[in-house]
């Protein structure tokens, strides 16, 4: 039970980091970046299989922002887990820094480019393959957002992926229910999410993405059925852990003035105290 108290921890450090990078910069996607952060800390202090000294080593298991926007938890991560110096963070969104507003390939620990929703399923689809052709047994992690779902490349993968039977392949979707321009129900409806993916053949769970126990459970790898790509649906809040953002679609892309910083970081502080 302790690693669990660990990582929550880790994950309200991880949130206080984002607010101060976004804060200083004047730039970034805060609420998505709040309702994932559970889910990275899951993944790269519990899951993924990987060397943050050796980023480039051939066995390691793979992970994919699709949802590329939300980059400021992820170099959060990345930065905490070794793969770069911490004070890099200080350039976050600056004029020649490596840490853009969207996950590149110069930035040690990232995969692959991704921002143009849509897009990292299919080169997971093609990175799990590539693993099955060459008899490696790395595992390969996509994160996606609701939003964009609504992408039909999302779905062209998700039949390829059944097709070529990847259970080396897992894909979450971070389910925060907003998009930039209101609920995602009224956008583009998804519901009934966990059918459409089972009816693409793929195995489906259906989590509290803010639990940590419960998201390390469903990416584990005993979780995993033989020639079935799984896709876990984590049900997250977006602006998680800061009040006046939560469920507020205002923070997809929301700057926060001096007086909101402040409110933000009294609270996540009181949240590492308690946590303490």
């Amino acid at each position: 039970m302790d690693i669990y108290k660990d990582l929550i921890k880790k994950a309200a450090q991880i949130r206080r980091e984002v607010i101060d990078i976004v804060y200083r910069s004047g730039a970034g996607h805060v609420g998505g970046s709040l309702s994932e952060t559970d889910i990275l800390v899951a993944l790269y202090y519990k899951i993924l299989n990987i060397d943050p000294q050796n980023p480039e080593w051939p066995e390691r298991d793979r992970f994919i922002l699709s949802k590329g926007h939300s980059v400021d938890a992820y170099y959060c991560v990345l930065a905490d887990r070794g793969f770069f110096d911490k004070n890099e963070l200080l350039t976050y969104s600056q004029f020649g820094s490596k840490l853009i507003g969207h996950p590149n390939r110069q930035v040690p620990g990232v995969e692959m480019n991704t921002g143009a929703l849509g897009h990292g399923l299919s080169i997971g689809v093609g990175m799990a393959l590539a693993a099955k052709m060459d008899h490696k047994n790395y595992r390969v992690f996509v994160l996606m957002g609701d939003g964009e779902l609504a992408e039909g490349s999302v779905w062209e993968a998700a039949m390829a992926a059944s097709h070529y039977r990847l259970d080396n392949l897992v894909a979450i979707v971070d389910r925060n229910s907003l998009q930039i321009s209101g609920k995602t129900e009224d956008v583009m409806a998804l519901e009934p999410l966990q059918e459409k993916w089972k009816s693409f053949g793929w195995k489906v769970s259906v989590i509290n993405g803010h639990d940590i126990p419960s998201i390390c459970d469903a990416l584990s790898e005993d979780k995993k059925v033989a020639g079935v790509p799984s896709m876990v649906i984590a049900e997250t809040v977006k602006g998680k852990g800061v009040s006046f953002m939560e469920n507020d679609p205002k923070w997809h892309h929301g700057v926060m003035s001096e007086e909101e910083y402040r409110k933000a970081c009294a609270e996540l502080d009181r949240m590492l105290e308690v946590l303490s």
